[in-house]
């Protein structure tokens, strides 16, 4: 294939050579023929093409917005003669990323990294890599895809922050659950016993009729379930103040992992991740956080009347954009399907914690760190 200057050299080799012809002036042709000897050499140069094999490796695969992640290229002369210099490409959603090799003796290998654009949150396919060369004076060029695509996760910034307001005590009798910290004074069940565990809870009946040594499981009761729902409609946002919206819920969720609340995360357009303490499901929240974008179609806060609480759930975050009266009136809606709720808005000018209708605290702020500096401040769990 003609690059810029191929065919750029190519218009002129013509033009010299008729106007040589018909002007009968031997040295405009002899420039035109040296026009063309020229192409005719990069076409032989071409002609040998590289035998390279070429894989390529991300690193790391999930990377938080910002941080550095590179692609590994090896690449090798499988060839009897040595090969050219060649050039990669890279793409990465829509960017190309230029990565020039050296050339390679026969059997020779070559290793070099690339960074990758991680300044954007997304999961982004990253390839094909493509494997080109050019002759030495650049007029021609050839490219052929060599390594299949891979992917790349750029989760949002997360800032830390406390987690939501439990909204109860976990100290009380009340319902349980097999993930509910132990130590507490509700029985939940009976289980066999594996070391470490208290003696003084082994239950003797059970255990002379079943001839194993039982144990009591007691938990902490009405253990507190948080949820944190991200308003996915257009209409609410701008393109940046979005981006904010996901690093707060991202924030608040991670928070909740942190304190070991298990965490219930959904959109307005329906995606839906959870977290259960002892599980090691933070990326899976993490990934659904990379993913989401905003849509015309999405309801916005008008689909929160469809959504159903979680058993036990005590606190909710609601996180969008400018709500407006009508938003906060949704959100009050809801309100008396959790013990406490708080409505977050992204794109506004910073304001403090302000207790509305139903007892719902409202929190605006300019960007995701004003969020965080503000909710550390005022938030108490």
């Amino acid at each position: 294939m003609l690059t810029w200057s191929g065919r750029v050299l190519s218009a002129l080799a013509v033009l010299l050579v008729v106007a040589g012809v018909l002007l009968d002036y031997p040295e405009i042709l002899t420039l035109g023929l040296a026009c063309l000897l020229a192409l005719i050499a990069a076409g032989g140069w071409m002609l040998v093409r590289p035998s390279v094999v070429a894989v390529r490796e991300i690193s790391p695969r999930r990377v938080a917005e910002g941080d550095p992640a590179q692609g590994l290229l090896i690449l090798r002369n499988d060839g009897r003669h040595r090969s050219p210099p060649v050039i990669a490409i890279e793409h990465v959603a829509d960017r190309e990323v230029v990565v020039p090799l050296p050339s390679l003796a026969p059997g020779a290998e070559h290793r070099t990294t690339y960074p990758l654009p991680t300044g954007r949150r997304g999961v982004f396919t990253v390839g094909p890599l493509t494997i080109g060369h050019s002759d030495p004076l650049m007029l021609m060029h050839t490219a052929a895809r060599v390594a299949a695509t891979s992917s790349l996760t750029v989760h949002p910034r997360v800032h830390r922050v406390l987690p939501l307001p439990a909204g109860q005590s976990q100290d009380f009798d009340g319902p349980t659950s097999s993930s509910a910290p132990r130590g507490g004074i509700a029985f939940h069940q009976l289980a066999e016993y594996v070391p470490g565990d208290d003696i003084r809870l082994i239950h003797w009946l059970s255990t002379a009729r079943t001839g194993t040594l039982m144990v009591r499981h007691n938990v902490v009761p009405n253990e507190a379930r948080l949820t944190v729902i991200l308003d996915t409609s257009e209409d609410p946002y701008t393109a940046e103040s979005f981006e904010d919206a996901v690093r707060v819920a991202a924030s608040l969720c991670m928070a909740a992992c942190r304190a070991g609340y298990p965490l219930l995360f959904r959109t307005t357009g329906g995606v839906v991740a959870r977290w259960e303490r002892g599980s090691a499901g933070r990326d899976s929240l993490l990934d659904a956080l990379a993913g989401v974008e905003r849509t015309p179609v999405d309801r916005g806060l008008a689909a929160l009347s469809a959504s159903t609480a979680e058993p036990n759930a005590t606190s909710l975050a609601v996180v969008t954009g400018t709500a407006g009266a009508s938003g906060r009136a949704r959100v009050e809606a809801i309100s008396d399907r959790f013990q406490m709720v708080s409505l977050v808005q992204l794109g506004q000018s910073a304001e403090g914690r302000r207790v509305g209708g139903r007892g719902i605290v409202t929190l605006s702020a300019s960007t995701s760190q004003d969020f965080a500096t503000l909710w550390n401040k005022q938030v108490r769990v």
